[in-house]
């Protein structure tokens, strides 16, 4: 414990199934830290964690309440890039409307929280910043072009991020997680959801499923000291495909 001990970080996507164990694993490591999520958003916080209202489809709002969030209290330590939105259908299905929501979301939001907030981080000469990629870029899944394409874009921007930030000390990874159980898996399968569990298993190493603590806990590495040579990465937590 204490990993993240004087820490400021922000989380986004804070109050869904993999946000709300981020938040809990970050204040168990000493981090103080603020929620980000939408102003409608539903889920429960703890006293001692600092709520965030932000509709990152806004971009230009985004950036500007980001900036105003870091000067309020001195600078964000850490960044984590958690928030998604994705819908499940055929490729033919989505509107351009839609597809161009997720990338906003998805990946433009990052871009705009990373480059607002890395300002203070320059300064102090080190920062880390996480941005949440995933499983789906191995191709394995139908009805989701909008969202894989938008985790390719984040790929991307932690590729680039960490070539310019690294020269003031701050570290740019992802976390690439695999079929994680979550309220997001009974939304998008329901019914199937018992054949989804078999078929993720059937294509893992291990036989377990994973948990969002799973995540958090890599999450909570990769913004530690334990990690200042790490940059640049990708780093899959899926049980092996």
């Amino acid at each position: 414990m204490g990993l993240l001990k004087g820490k400021k970080a922000l989380i986004t996507g804070a109050l869904g199934t993999i946000g709300q164990t981020l938040l809990k694993r970050f204040a168990e490591e000493g981090a103080s830290v603020i929620a980000a999520d939408r102003p409608d958003a539903e889920g429960t916080l703890t006293a001692d964690v600092r709520y965030f209202g932000c509709d990152l489809g806004d971009l230009a709002e985004t950036e500007r309440a980001a900036n105003a969030l870091a000067d309020e209290v001195g600078g964000i330590d850490i960044l984590i890039n958690n928030a998604a939105t994705v819908v499940n259908k055929a490729n033919e299905a989505f509107s351009i409307a839609e597809y161009e929501e997720e990338i906003r979301v998805n990946s433009s939001a990052a871009f705009v929280l990373s480059r607002a907030l890395s300002r203070h981080m320059k300064e102090r000469k080190q920062g880390k910043i996480v941005c949440m990629t995933s499983l789906t870029l191995t191709g394995h899944w139908e009805g989701f072009v909008p969202y894989i394409a938008s985790k390719g874009a984040m790929l991307g921007l932690i590729k680039g991020l960490s070539r310019e930030l690294g020269h003031h000390g701050i570290n740019v990874n992802g976390i690439s997680p695999g079929a994680v159980v979550s309220d997001a898996e009974w939304r998008h399968f329901g019914e199937r959801r018992e054949a989804y569990h078999n078929w993720v298993l059937e294509r893992q190493c291990l036989k377990r499923r994973i948990e969002p603590v799973d995540i958090a806990n890599l999450a909570v590495f990769l913004s530690s000291a334990q990690a200042d040579l790490i940059t640049g990465e990708n780093i899959r937590c899926d049980g092996g495909w």
